[in-house]
C-alpha cells in the first residue's frame, strides 16, 4: 500500500465503476460492512478489489471492551481478508459493546491495566489474522480515568502489544482543541517506527473549544498542516481520505485526495535527504 488513499462507501461504487482510470493508489472499507454481502454489491466490490489495493479499517472488534474477545468474529475478518488479498487490518483504540452493540467508538480508561488488557487482547487478534494490525489514535470527549495521558497511553498500548499505530492526523487536531493541548508535539511525542499509515478528515464545530470528529466536511487548512508535520516527522506515509456522509460528487473528494498527493510530493525530497 502506498500513496493516497480514498475511504470507499456504496454511493461511490457506481462512480468509481465508470471511471476506466484509477483514481487513487488505494482504497479503504470497514470489513464488517463488506464480508456477507453477495449479489450485485458483492459482485461490484469483488471487481475493486481486482482492480485496486486495499486496505480495512474495522468497527466492531472493541478490542477494549470488558467482554471477552469474539474470536469467531476475528476468524470471519480474517477468511474476508484472504479472499481478497488484503494485508492491511486496523482498528480504533477503543471499545464498542459488551452485552450489546452500542454502534460508538467509546474511550479506554488511560490506565497500566488497560494498556496490559488491550494489549493481550491486540496480540491475541494478530495470532488469527496472521497479520500485524494496526490501531487508531481514538476521539473522545469527556475526562476519562488517567493514571496515564493520552500520549503515554498510545505509545504504551502499541510498545506492549507490538502493534502499529494507524496514525488519524484530524483526531490529533480535534483532541487538541477539545482537551488543550500542542498537536505538533503530541504528533513529536508518537513513535517514528509505529506508523503504519494515516487519516485525514473533516470534523464538525460545535464551539470554539469542541470539535466533533464526523467525516462529514471538507478538511480545513489547519489539519493540512498537520499532516504536512506529520511527514516531516513521520516520512511520507500511505494517506487516507476518510468523508463518511454528506460525500460529495466524486471529482471533489479526488481533489483533497490530489492534494495529500502533492503534500507527499512536496515532502519526499527531504525524507530521502535524512535517509541518504
Amino acid at each position: 500500500m502506498r500513496g493516497a488513499g480514498l475511504g470507499l462507501r456504496r454511493a461511490l461504487l457506481s462512480p468509481l465503476a465508470e471511471r476506466a482510470d484509477a483514481v487513487a493508489d488505494f482504497l479503504e472499507v470497514a470489513p464488517e460492512n463488506w464480508m456477507r454481502i453477495g449479489g450485485r454489491l458483492g459482485r461490484q466490490f469483488r471487481a475493486l478489489t481486482e482492480r485496486y489495493a486495499f486496505a480495512t479499517h474495522g468497527l466492531s472488534l472493541s478490542i477494549g471492551s470488558p467482554a471477552p474477545l469474539d474470536e469467531d468474529f476475528v476468524r470471519e475478518i480474517k477468511d474476508f481478508l484472504d479472499r481478497h488479498g488484503i494485508a492491511d487490518y486496523s482498528e480504533h483504540l477503543t471499545w464498542c459493546s459488551d452485552d450489546g452493540h452500542l454502534y460508538d467508538l467509546m474511550p479506554i480508561p488511560f490506565t497500566v491495566d488497560a494498556v496490559d488488557y488491550v494489549a493481550a487482547r491486540v496480540r491475541r487478534v494478530q495470532d488469527i489474522l496472521e497479520r500485524r494490525i494496526a490501531l487508531e489514535n481514538a476521539s473522545y470527549y469527556a475526562p476519562l480515568a488517567s493514571e496515564l495521558s493520552e500520549l503515554e497511553f498510545i505509545n504504551a498500548v502499541v510498545e506492549r502489544a507490538d502493534c502499529d499505530l494507524l496514525l488519524d492526523v484530524n483526531n490529533v487536531y480535534v483532541n487538541s482543541i477539545n482537551h488543550r493541548y500542542d498537536p505538533v508535539q503530541f504528533l513529536d511525542g508518537l513513535p517514528r517506527e509505529r506508523v503504519r499509515y494515516m487519516h485525514i478528515a473533516g470534523h464538525y464545530v460545535e464551539a470554539e473549544d469542541l470539535r466533533v470528529d464526523t467525516h462529514g466536511s471538507s478538511v480545513i487548512e489547519p489539519v493540512w498542516a498537520l499532516l504536512q508535520h506529520a511527514y516531516a516527522r513521520f516520512g511520507v506515509k500511505p494517506t487516507l481520505l476518510e468523508r463518511d456522509f454528506n460525500i460529495p460528487p466524486l471529482p471533489v473528494l479526488l481533489g483533497e485526495v490530489e492534494r495529500i498527493r502533492t503534500l507527499q510530493a512536496a515532502a519526499l525530497p527531504a525524507q530521502r535527504v535524512v535517509n541518504g
